[in-house]
């Protein structure tokens, strides 16, 4: 059982500090997207000044399809700029007579206007407009999208109970309205279906929702921004801390990278790390939020950033301080320590001149025994020398004395039954020539078959005895061979080639009795034994020294 909890203890310990990293690493490629923030911001006002060229020289739906583009770069950019560019649009569709155009952009003119804290300005635009039944469903889609985006920002800041009221219920009517409009994969449908589903606490469902609507954006863009924030929110809602900073982070680069001044995600993450207790990352993070809401233009944001910004400089401040407390009393425990340091500095000068004077009576000792120490080292060489060869002499008497006695063995086994073949074989010659069969005498004694029987079973004994003596002895050679010259024979059997480096392994080196064993000419030994080094692995005039080592 406590091995069990320990195992247990060190998985989750290995766990945290592999997210704790993950997490790290995180924080510093937000510390690089910040640092290269004026290169993507950069990018962004070259997209921009193209499509205003475009747009200046453009004329009719051109020029207002261009104009409409200046708006989508400008909204997530500059707040001014992008309402300065709906205006343009407004008056362009107004002159061609698209009332359609007129409404969508009135109510994305709302829509920036509740977003940015103006909602008087936002309910007079939608009030202004007048729907005429000949709009496209889309853009009326929108102009409900934009009453449901104000009377929401209304009924989350105000802090009257009954106006909440109305305010929540307008919501509710105009997010309907939407619905039958808007596409369901519509980037405002997804998100008021979530916010709904996580207000009710239908966690699972807004989860699925967030899934689907996760298939419809490309990863690193804009939308995916605003999707990875609320897959964040999903996470916190179910109190699992790893994803909700991993969607959180991956929101925030998102936003980065996209050179997008309205965010959301920055100063949540810089929040989480206030409650972290990383002050000094979370006030630089909310600087550069601040810095970015400041761009665009959003008075809604900076009202959310100040109270931020004001807890971080209040627990700022009190970190300094104690911080500040520390190193005073930090100072004040070097100062004793450095008086100590001095006391025993001084007891240790008067040791050391006690000890000089004994140190110099072990100087001359030292020199006599590391002298006699040199002697004794090179004596205990000259002895580990003679050792190590009298050990190799010993190993190889050793495995010569089991060769022999292996072999002699055999051998005598061997010409046991050699007799009993001889006998055996005077036995059929005196039968046949008793019986007059001298032909078949005659045939026997020609044939070659008898001499090839028992040089096949000469080998085999050879290859058994062998084997049994070196079991290893075929993978070590192939070991010492390029792969394409490795031999593989059957089991318990070796090959010619084989056999003849089985022979050299066993003293014999002259190719002469090699081929007198194996009934070969000497040119054939000699060219098998070329062949066969020609493909070592290493240098061919060491080869068969390596062989004799296996």
């Amino acid at each position: 059982m406590r091995q069990l909890l320990t195992a247990l203890l060190i998985f989750f310990s290995a766990l945290t500090h592999a997210q704790s990293s993950d997490l790290k690493s995180r924080y510093q490629e937000i510390d690089k997207a910040i640092a290269e923030s004026p290169n993507y911001v950069a990018q962004r006002e070259a997209k921009i000044t193209a499509v205003l060229r475009a747009f200046e020289q453009a004329s009719g739906k051109q020029k207002f399809d261009e104009g409409y583009r200046l708006y989508e770069l400008y909204r997530p950019f500059v707040s001014d700029s992008a309402i300065y560019f709906l205006h343009q649009c407004i008056d362009l569709a107004e002159e061609r007579g698209d009332a359609s155009a007129v409404v969508r952009c009135r109510a994305q003119l709302a829509i920036r206007c509740s977003n940015i804290g103006l909602y008087d300005e936002a309910l007079n635009i939608l009030d202004s407009i007048r729907l005429t039944g000949k709009e496209e469903r889309a853009d009326i889609g929108t102009y409900y999208e934009a009453y449901n985006n104000v009377y929401s920002e209304l009924s989350y800041y105000t802090r009257l109970d009954d106006m909440r009221e109305l305010y929540q219920k307008k919501e509710r009517q105009y997010e309907q309205l939407m619905y039958e409009y808007l596409a369901p994969t519509s980037e405002a449908c997804f998100l008021k279906r979530e916010q709904r589903a996580q207000a009710e606490g239908r966690l699972k469902e807004s989860m699925q929702i967030n899934d689907e609507w996760l298939k419809t954006v490309e990863p690193g863009s804009h939308p995916y921004a605003l999707v990875a924030l609320y897959r964040y929110i999903e996470y916190k809602l179910q109190r699992d801390t790893t994803e909700m900073m991993h969607w959180l982070t991956e929101s925030v680069l998102a936003d980065i990278r996209n050179a997008a001044m309205d965010q959301g995600s920055m100063w949540e993450l810089a929040n989480e790390l206030m409650l972290q207790g990383d002050i000094e990352r979370a006030s630089s993070y909310i600087s550069y939020t601040c810095d970015c809401a400041n761009r665009y233009g959003s008075r809604q944001r900076n009202w959310q950033i100040a109270p931020l910004l004001s807890h971080i400089a209040s627990n700022y401040k009190s970190q300094s301080e104690r911080t500040t407390s520390q190193l005073w009393i930090t100072l004040a425990a070097i100062s004793v320590l450095a008086l100590l340091l001095l006391a025993a500095l001084f007891f240790l000068h008067r040791r050391n001149k006690q000890l000089a004077v004994a140190r110099n009576a072990l100087h001359e000792t030292n020199s006599q025994l590391a002298a006699l120490n040199d002697e004794l080292k090179s004596t205990n060489e000259q002895l580990s020398d003679v050792n190590s060869e009298l050990s190799v002499v010993n190993s190889q008497l050793s495995e010569s004395n089991r060769v022999k006695e292996e072999y002699i063995g055999r051998f005598m086994s061997l010409c046991s039954q050699y007799i009993d073949k001889l006998d055996n074989y005077r036995k059929m010659v005196n039968k046949k020539m008793k019986n007059k069969e001298l032909d078949e005498l005659f045939q026997i004694s020609k044939s070659t078959e008898l001499k090839e029987k028992e040089l096949e079973e000469l080998y085999e004994n050879f290859d058994t005895v062998f084997l049994h003596l070196f079991p290893n002895f075929i993978d070590d050679f192939n070991a010492l061979l390029q792969p394409e010259m490795r031999i593989y024979p059957k089991e318990n059997r070796l090959t010619t080639d084989i056999r003849i480096f089985a022979l050299i392994r066993l003293g014999f080196e002259d190719s002469s009795k090699i081929a007198e064993f194996l009934h070969y000419s000497v040119n054939t030994i000699y060219n098998y034994r070329a062949r066969i080094k020609n493909g070592a692995l290493c240098n061919r005039e060491q080869f068969e020294k390596q062989v004799k080592s296996l």
